[in-house]
């Protein structure tokens, strides 16, 4: 999907191809063979800037190649397939003399909250401040998704202290595995932040990006709330392995615990098994010809299996 947007009044206006105007915003999602050769043609820009995005092993990073930047940013998605699964997709951002466009597979949370215009004080004409507003909204859909994961796993702690079943521990591996992908995530794009802010010190792009003062102050913002990402999704792996060894090291406890309490009853078991059988054989055995020799052997019988039983319970066996 091909949409062409561009502020007005501080109200996002959406316009035709043929309409189209300086300072507008190109964004594409999921986009067709013909949609990506037309937003080439529209914007000069470089074949493999357009297309980068929709390799989803991308890593994040920043090219400038003639009058073009390529800004690519690991942001949190959502998929429809697999929903509370934790993943990460790029996000291709190109920065032209006269455009601003998008590039993503899928839809997500950050640019709808733009095509929505439920993001205030945003003009697309104002490209340097844009790209700053779109990573600093993905560092804080990252710190929300990084909260749900706390309450997850809090929820699943407790799940898991009363059941044990292998749902729960599937439920933390996934968790796990989402917190390796945003981790990954946040680091390389913090390494952009960092290289965005060197290049805006560079006067050869300063007609692609420029730094006002009032953009200073922004991309601090983006800066703080991606170190306190990465430091909470930190915390977060190490609390949920922490939690693996625990539940690990429980699990291994309970099952020598019930291999324990079955050799203790086979134990028990075995006495009156063992009795039977030496009375039980062919040959001349005590009180063979007594009439109480039943019950004087069922007595023994039973009271060395007293004994057994009180000597294993002393030992905590049982």
């Amino acid at each position: 999907m091909l949409k062409i947007s561009k502020t007005f009044d501080d109200r996002l206006l959406e316009l035709d191809q043929d309409n189209i105007e300086s300072g507008s915003w190109i964004s594409l999602i999921k986009p067709t063979a013909e949609e990506l050769i037309l937003t080439e043609r529209l914007t000069k820009a470089p074949q493999d800037f357009v297309r980068s995005a929709l390799d989803p092993e991308e890593s994040s990073r920043i090219e400038i190649e003639d009058n073009h930047i390529l800004v690519l940013i690991n942001v949190p998605v959502n998929h429809e397939d697999r929903p509370g699964e934790y993943d990460t997709i790029p996000l291709g951002i190109i920065v032209t003399p006269d455009f601003f466009v998008t590039i993503c597979q899928e839809y997500n949370d950050i640019l709808q909250s733009f095509t929505e215009s439920r993001y205030r004080y945003f003009s697309t004409y104002k490209r340097t401040r844009f790209l700053f507003q779109l990573l600093y909204h993905s560092a804080l859909l990252f710190l929300k998704d990084l909260r749900q994961m706390a309450r997850k796993s809090d929820r699943i702690e407790q799940d898991l202290r009363l059941s044990m079943k292998n749902e729960e521990l599937f439920q933390l591996l996934d968790l796990q595995k989402g917190l390796t992908y945003y981790s990954m995530s946040l680091r390389s794009n913090r390494v952009v932040v960092e290289r965005l802010l060197r290049l805006c010190s560079n006067p050869q792009v300063n007609h692609l990006i420029k730094f006002r003062e009032e953009d200073e102050e922004l991309l601090d913002d983006v800066r703080v709330e991606y170190d306190q990402s990465i430091e909470m999704a930190q915390i977060q792996t190490d609390v949920l392995a922490g939690m693996m060894d625990a539940f690990a090291s429980v699990i291994s406890n309970n099952l020598n615990m019930v291999m324990k309490f079955l050799a203790s009853v086979t134990i028990v078991m075995a006495i009156p098994t063992m009795i039977a059988s030496f009375f039980g054989m062919n040959v001349p055995v005590p009180w063979a010809s007594h009439p109480m020799g039943f019950f004087i052997v069922g007595m023994v019988t039973m009271a060395l299996t007293i004994v057994t039983i009180v000597l294993l319970w002393k030992k905590k066996f049982f």
